[in-house]
C-alpha cells in the first residue's frame, strides 16, 4: 500500500531538498568573482591597474586615463589622488598598487627600495591663487606677507608647501598662514571658497578652475620648478601592463594631454 503523505512529512522534504541545494548554489557564485590578487576577473581578459597620483594630477590624470583605456583595449586604470606625502606612506605601509607619480623628485627618491627607475613625466610653477576678479588686489609675493590677508598654504612635508617656504624664503618674505593643508587641491578649495584670500598653488591647479579663482603669476626668477616623476611599484603583480602605463606617459599623445592642461614638458 503506498504511504499517505501527510502536510508534516512534505515539508521536512522540501527543508532537506533546500539544505542539499544550498552549498551547489554557494559553488556556483564563487565562479563570477574576481580572482584575488590577480588583477583580472574571472572570465575576462580585464587588467586593472592602480596608479598612486599627485593631488595636482587629479584633471588630467583622468582625462589620460580615458585616452589609455580607449587604446588599450583590456586595461582598465583606477587612480587615486593625494598629497605626494601621504601616497608614499601608503606605498611604505603596502598598499596595494602598480605605479606612482609624485609631484616632486624628493618623495620618489626616498622610495628606491619599493619602486623602480622613475621617469620625469612633466613640470609645474607656482602662482598665487585669489578669490575671483582678484578682489584684495594681489600683485605678488610681497602682498602675502600683509597681515591683514588670509594666506593659506600647504604644510611643510607636502612637495607644494616645500616649494611655497622655498620661494618665500628665498625673497625674505614672512608668511603666517591661517591654515596648512595636506594637499594643493585643498589650498585651492579653501581660496575658492572664501575661506582664504590667497594660498600659493600650481598653475594648473588653478587653471582647473577659472571661474572660481585668479592666479597671479611669479615671475621665473621667483619661482621654484616642479617635477612629476613616475614609477612602478616593485610589489606589482600587473608589472608589465604597469610598466607600458608608466612609458606611455613620455609618449607625444600624453604629452600633448598635460601640456594640453598647463602641464610643461619634462
Amino acid at each position: 500500500m503506498s504511504q499517505l503523505v501527510t502536510p508534516r512529512r512534505a515539508a521536512a522534504a522540501a527543508l532537506v531538498t533546500a539544505a542539499l541545494l544550498v552549498p551547489l548554489a554557494a559553488c556556483g557564485n564563487g565562479d563570477s568573482k574576481k580572482d584575488e590578487g590577480s588583477g583580472k576577473s574571472a572570465g575576462s581578459a580585464t587588467t586593472e591597474l592602480t596608479v598612486l597620483a599627485a593631488s595636482s594630477l587629479t584633471d588630467v590624470f583622468k582625462k589620460a586615463g580615458a585616452v589609455y583605456e580607449k587604446e588599450h583595449q583590456g586595461t582598465k586604470v583606477h587612480f587615486s589622488f593625494a598629497g605626494s606625502q601621504e601616497l608614499a606612506a601608503q606605498v611604505k605601509q603596502g598598499a596595494p598598487a602598480d605605479a606612482l607619480v609624485t609631484a616632486d623628485t624628493k618623495t620618489m627618491d626616498g622610495l628606491k627600495a619599493d619602486a623602480g627607475t622613475p621617469t620625469v613625466i612633466a613640470k609645474n610653477r607656482l602662482v598665487i591663487a585669489t578669490g575671483e576678479g582678484n578682489p584684495k588686489k594681489i600683485s605678488g609675493l610681497k602682498d602675502l606677507a600683509d597681515s591683514k590677508l588670509k594666506v593659506v598654504l600647504a604644510a611643510s612635508e607636502v612637495p607644494v608647501g616645500r616649494y611655497g617656504k622655498q620661494v618665500l624664503d628665498a625673497q625674505k618674505i614672512k608668511v603666517k598662514p591661517v591654515s596648512q593643508e595636506p594637499n594643493v587641491r585643498a589650498v585651492l578649495s579653501k581660496v575658492e571658497l572664501g575661506e582664504a584670500d590667497a594660498g600659493l598653488v600650481y598653475r594648473t591647479d588653478a587653471a582647473s578652475a577659472p571661474k572660481k579663482v585668479d592666479a597671479v603669476d611669479i615671475p621665473d626668477a621667483q619661482n621654484a620648478v616642479a617635477s612629476y616623476p613616475a614609477a612602478t611599484l616593485k610589489t606589482s603583480k600587473n608589472a608589465a601592463a604597469a610598466a607600458a602605463f608608466v612609458k606611455w606617459l613620455s609618449t607625444p599623445e600624453a604629452q600633448k594631454i598635460l601640456q594640453g592642461a598647463g602641464f610643461q614638458k619634462p
